[in-house]
């Protein structure tokens, strides 16, 4: 009757501490037509403080605008530790100050309209202005991610869009003990800091308001319950947890009898 009972205890604690197959699979459920999923570009992104963007600037001339350009790195040789240094990083009063143009206030502002503002600087020193090209850019789109991936930290991608796939999976994607269905996006703006869940198992991910990341996103990915409690994510972990549990129990029943 022992027995009975303890191969039904093991049993019991087994299939209640392993994880669901249907929480590991990512996008379970149905296709989703053109005209569910939201436009990716419906609401550019407008800058924030500590934005680092890159100001190209081009005309037939090259020697008249070169003085308006930062040269501190080449074309070629410009990464993410150098972007920092060569780009232009938006102040905490929301402005960015280019050689020899008066500061220019860019928060809030999306990068087509900070190239109107630039081309207007430039109206002080050039009749005609529409010879010269002017195109802003993110430095790169950073985040940062916490929680159970590969790679935890501070991460950057140099791509006008990134979206929560590309941003896991550039983190090592979610270890064994990750929850897919309550991954949490924190995203601090202009109006305050939200937060955002969303569940990678279902294909209605693709239509979430942050499939696509922002720059400074903050990505959580939250623990099973099955790490906290400790006793395994799968079968074999929990059925070894179980057993030697049970024969450091045994052990110990034996000593006290012996003794």
């Amino acid at each position: 009757m022992i027995n009975k009972f303890s191969i039904f205890f093991i049993l019991i604690i087994v299939v209640s501490s392993c994880v669901p197959h249907k929480r590991i699979v990512y996008f379970q459920g149905d296709s989703l037509t053109e005209n569910v999923i939201k436009e990716i570009n419906s609401k550019p992104y407008r800058l924030q403080v500590d934005d680092i963007i890159k100001v190209d600037i081009k005309a037939p001339n090259e020697e008249i605008v070169s003085v308006f350009r930062n040269n501190s790195t080449s074309q070629s040789q410009q990464n993410e530790s150098s972007l920092y240094f060569s780009g232009y990083t938006v102040d905490k009063q929301g402005f960015i100050q280019l050689p020899y143009l008066d500061k220019i206030n860019v928060l809030g502002y999306t990068a087509d309209e900070v190239e109107k503002k630039i081309q207007t600087g430039f109206s002080k020193y050039f009749k005609n202005t529409d010879e010269i090209f002017i195109s802003v850019k993110l430095a790169g789109i950073k985040y940062t991610i916490v929680g159970e991936v590969g790679s935890t930290g501070s991460k950057i991608l140099f791509q006008n869009t990134v979206n929560i796939i590309e941003a896991i999976a550039n983190a090592g994607d979610i270890d064994l003990t990750g929850d897919k269905t309550n991954v949490e996006v924190i995203r601090i703006g202009i109006t305050g800091v939200e937060k955002f869940h969303v569940d990678l198992t279902q294909m209605t991910v693709f239509n979430s308001e942050v499939f696509y990341i922002q720059p400074n996103d903050i990505i959580n990915v939250p623990a099973l319950k099955q790490k906290t409690i400790g006793t395994g994510v799968t079968a074999t972990q929990t059925l070894s947890t179980v057993v030697s549990v049970l024969s450091l129990i045994s052990t110990i029943y034996l000593w006290t009898k012996i003794l």
